[in-house]
């Protein structure tokens, strides 16, 4: 006789990880950039894309995080709010690609590595794009800022997420995803931080 229990526990361990595949689009794009780039481009490629990389942002956050300290209420309220967020965009993708397994691109091309595509991270982390969602969570926290740096901040955060399908470390739509799951954690965690944080005539003059 089977145990019931053991039936459910197969079936659920045959659920996880969900397995993601490329979309028509996502083949388009990563058989484009196969064929018509080349080492120089992919190497600075992948030079730029460490602008975007959990380790160097998580660096960025904590220094920002110990400057705002003794600062003004609205300094010390973004400060607080750029390391949770930081430490959230990191934890998040990790915990979403133990659910989903995908194939990254460059484990599927001959033609790129000939053309100076190189190897990224473990073979079925493709989705989502861990260095997207960190700058879908930067351009987000952006908005509040004045115009132009508002703009500029959203530009790199943008194209430093595109390197992400340049080297074939990700699908276009990895990276969509990522970007767009950035934005709203960075949403939902200022409910938690209260940012943006507006100082008060009395803090102001402290």
């Amino acid at each position: 006789m089977r145990n019931p229990a053991g039936i459910r526990a197969r079936r659920h361990a045959s659920t996880f990880p969900i397995t993601v595949r490329p979309t028509t689009t996502d083949a388009t794009i990563a058989r484009a950039i196969a064929r018509h780039t080349a080492p120089v481009p992919e190497e600075i490629a992948r030079g730029v894309t460490w602008g975007a990389d959990e380790k160097v942002l998580l660096v960025l956050a904590a220094a920002g995080w110990l400057a705002s300290r003794g600062r003004s209420a609205s300094l010390q309220c973004a400060g607080n709010h750029a390391l949770l967020v930081a430490v959230a965009a990191t934890l998040l993708p990790h915990g979403l690609k133990i659910l989903f397994n995908q194939t990254r691109p460059d484990r599927l091309t001959v033609v790129g590595h000939v053309h100076g595509i190189s190897i990224s991270g473990k073979r079925d982390d493709a989705f989502p794009s861990g260095h997207a969602l960190h700058m879908g969570a930067l351009a987000s926290a952006a908005a509040t800022l004045p115009g132009n740096a508002r703009r500029a901040i959203q530009a790199l955060a943008v194209g430093l997420s595109l390197t992400r399908v340049a080297i074939l470390a990700h699908w276009a739509s990895d990276v969509v995803a990522g970007f767009a799951l950035g934005v709203v954690l960075e949403r939902l965690l200022r409910v938690w931080t209260g940012y943006p944080a507006r100082d008060t005539p009395r803090s102001k003059a402290q």
